[in-house]
């Protein structure tokens, strides 16, 4: 199967100012993937050289096969993308703007016409469609921008912080709608400032920062190199701490607190039965017991903690 997106070596100069550095990444056809970063990590860089927005000083990019500078018709043909800007023609109805974006890529104008009512349609703003883009209101016009990326049916849609400074109603909306069409067979590219947006959705994430790939990963696999907490409560409360053999290894501190006995240790879920085992064993009579987990985000600060950054204009 070829991947949706195979970057090997991408490179981009702003003069002095290296945005992208030695990007090597590849995204599975048919997956949900997240790129995480912090402000000025080169997320909205890497995005506008796949659709041609930007040209790269170097590497390799290709989509679905095709080379994005040698082949870029194909390659762009391919994808969908939502900007985090509202890049929006504001003179005409919004329907109309739909329209002419399937014709920039050679679509005829009565099919045209019929994609732009079913993307307005698939995103729920299908009565709006005489409507000007400056008078939708901040969720309508998200709502729209993903619209306009759906109109030439992509095979790759490219989601660049799709619910920002929306309400939890419609981000959940958004992601309901998403999901669907992930689930359809598109491959989502999705970057996002919700830490928990890319726990939630994505099958797999890539952290940039600085330019560079940190790593890639599941969101499961990332929570499980942080520090999970594991809190047990006695009937008695406890003054001393006792001895701790579980864990193998994962155990990186025991203490007490309040009368209650709370071990850090990695992937916590694992070692809490066994140390629940040796706690019986050794007669304490447990009432309770809870595992904190580590969360992603809490491993993305980790990972991407730095005293420097890299800038880029245009950048998020």
């Amino acid at each position: 199967m070829v991947a949706a997106i195979e970057i090997d070596g991408l490179t981009k100069r702003y003069g002095d100012v290296t945005a992208l550095d030695g990007v090597s990444l590849s995204v599975p056809e048919g997956s949900f993937f997240g790129l995480l970063g912090p402000n000025g990590a080169g997320k909205t860089t890497f995005i506008n050289i796949l659709v041609g927005l930007a040209r790269k000083s170097g590497g390799e990019a290709r989509v679905f096969g095709h080379d994005i500078e040698t082949e870029y018709r194909a390659a762009r043909d391919r994808v969908g993308l939502a900007p985090q800007e509202f890049n929006v023609d504001r003179f005409f109805p919004i329907r109309e703007v739909l329209e002419h974006k399937a014709g920039y890529h050679g679509i005829p104008s009565p099919e045209a016409r019929q994609r732009a009512d079913e993307a307005l349609k698939q995103v729920g703003i299908y009565e709006k469609r005489d409507t000007r883009f400056d008078w939708l209101s901040g969720g309508m016009k998200r709502r729209f921008l993903i619209a306009r990326a759906l109109v030439t049916d992509p095979d790759l849609l490219i989601l660049d912080e799709p619910t920002a400074g929306v309400d939890v109603q419609l981000r959940h909306d958004l992601w309901e709608l998403i999901t669907d069409l992930n689930e359809g067979g598109t491959t989502i590219l999705l970057t996002t400032h919700y830490i928990e947006e890319a726990e939630r959705l994505c099958d797999e994430v890539a952290i940039l920062d600085q330019g560079r790939v940190v790593t890639v990963a599941t969101p499961g696999d990332l929570m499980d190199r942080g520090t999970d907490r594991i809190t047990v409560t006695f009937r008695d409360p406890i003054r001393s701490t006792p001895s701790i053999a579980a864990g193998n290894g994962q155990v990186e501190a025991v203490e007490i607190r309040d009368g209650r006995l709370v071990v850090s240790a990695s992937q916590g879920g694992l070692v809490a039965p066994e140390l629940v085992r040796e706690l019986d064993a050794a007669g304490y009579e447990i009432v309770d017991l809870d595992v904190s987990r580590t969360s992603l985000e809490e491993v993305f600060v980790e990972l991407t903690r730095s005293d420097s950054s890299v800038t880029e204009e245009g950048t998020a």
